[in-house]
């Protein structure tokens, strides 16, 4: 089962894309019905409601006056924070009920949670794919005027009190601008579900990762932002199981315009023992992090390795074991390398991001030795690999040299 956090802010087009989906096969799991669902009469929620706000957010009949609410909520930071404390882990909690209902689906099963407030609450990280639909403010105003019956002082309220466009990015695997006509939407929104979401959600029901080809690319500027949420992805998943989650590699040096890399972000989860990076299977299979089997370790450097007087580690092979977990998205080909505290590969992986970044020389060294590992590879990882390895039994000395001529520490 893949799932997918979509959002954005009112007058977006949320429920049009949600439509979209929902005919393109996705269970759509709607917070916005939720939200209703928890506060009908009867609840406890609508009753957490009226100690707080008042009895005058009810109708005759006793169901709650959404215009009355929101004229009390939605008037300061603090009002409107007492409605999502009450409303937010109501709808939560019965999100979890249909999530677990279907979680045992049959098939490349997707799930859609259309989640309103999904940036301001903190959730884009517990989600492997996260969708942001985007209209212009005046766009958005002028939906809201015409569509829902809003003034336009309520209507401009309503969107300044949330999430603004960059806070939305910073979170957004997929930004779908929904300011022209719907027929646009609806196009572009089939297109992500053919070419990026039914792909994800098949490779996950069969443990399967995506390999980028060993092809450079300049450096894209937006690597960083890209690795950030991929990050705080990870960080949600493994939880108090992970010391520490790094961006690391070639994909960590995007301020430099003149360096290349392949299109690919990895990712250096630490932990204190390969029996903690096993445990973490699962949460990363969910996280749409599938384990790849058959890479246990990386290449020792032992040789190199003897030379360094300030890192003294035994020449056990052992040390340089690891696990290894690919992104099944193929929209963003990620590697999660899982290493332990203190390892040799586990610093190293550290150290060779400061190394290039520091040194211009060995940065215009090292894309001399990728270009020639790029012509002879002819797309194949693993020979682009092989063709590097030689460089980095040398680097390794080298950058554990400048580590400790610059009193370096991870």
């Amino acid at each position: 089962m893949l799932r997918i956090g979509l959002t954005g802010g009112i007058g977006a087009g949320k429920s049009a894309l949600s439509a979209t989906f929902s005919q393109c096969g996705g269970i759509i799991v709607d917070g916005d019905v939720l939200a209703r669902e928890v506060v009908q009469p009867g609840t406890e929620g609508l009753a957490s409601l009226v100690d707080a706000f008042g009895d005058d957010i009810l109708l005759p009949d006793g169901a709650l006056d959404r215009p009355a609410l929101a004229a009390k909520a939605f008037r300061d930071d603090e009002a409107r924070g007492v409605l999502n404390g009450i409303v937010h882990p109501l709808v939560a909690r019965r999100r979890a009920e249909i999530i677990a209902a279907v979680a045992e689906a049959p098939g490349d099963t997707v799930v859609v949670e259309d989640i309103p407030l999904l940036v301001e609450s903190g959730m884009a990280p517990l989600f492997p794919l996260v969708v942001v639909v985007h209209a212009d403010v005046e766009v958005r105003v002028r939906r809201l005027v015409e569509q829902r019956g809003m003034s336009e002082e309520d209507a401009r309220a309503r969107i300044a009190a949330q999430a603004d466009d960059e806070q939305r990015r910073a979170v957004a695997d997929v930004w779908l601008d929904n300011s022209s006509t719907h027929e646009d939407l609806v196009e572009r929104a089939h297109d992500v579900w053919n070419n990026r979401i039914l792909p994800f959600a098949h490779n996950l029901t069969q443990h399967q990762v995506v390999r980028a080809p060993a092809r450079l690319v300049p450096a894209d500027p937006t690597w960083s932002d890209q690795a950030r949420r991929i990050v705080n992805r990870l960080k949600t998943a493994c939880g108090h199981k992970a010391s520490r989650v790094d961006h690391i590699g070639s994909t960590a040096l995007p301020e430099f315009p003149d360096f290349q890399a392949k299109d690919v972000i990895d990712i250096q989860v630490t932990v204190e023992s390969l029996a903690v990076a096993d445990e973490l299977a699962g949460p990363l299979l969910s996280a749409g992090y599938p384990r790849i089997e058959r890479i246990t370790g990386d290449a020792a450097k032992s040789d190199a390795r003897s030379t360094v007087s300030r890192y003294d580690h035994t020449d056990d092979p052992a040390l340089w074991h690891k696990r290894i977990h690919a992104s099944a998205d193929p929209g963003r080909p990620t590697n999660v390398h899982i290493r332990v505290h203190g390892w040799p590969n586990q610093q190293f992986a550290l150290l060779f991001v400061d190394w290039l970044a520091a040194n211009p020389g060995v940065r215009a060294e090292y894309l001399d030795v990728k270009q020639a590992a790029e012509s002879g590879a002819c797309g194949e990882v693993a020979r682009y690999a092989d063709a590097k390895e030689p460089w980095f039994l040398d680097a390794y000395r080298r950058a554990w040299e400048w580590a400790d001529s610059t009193g370096w520490r991870p």
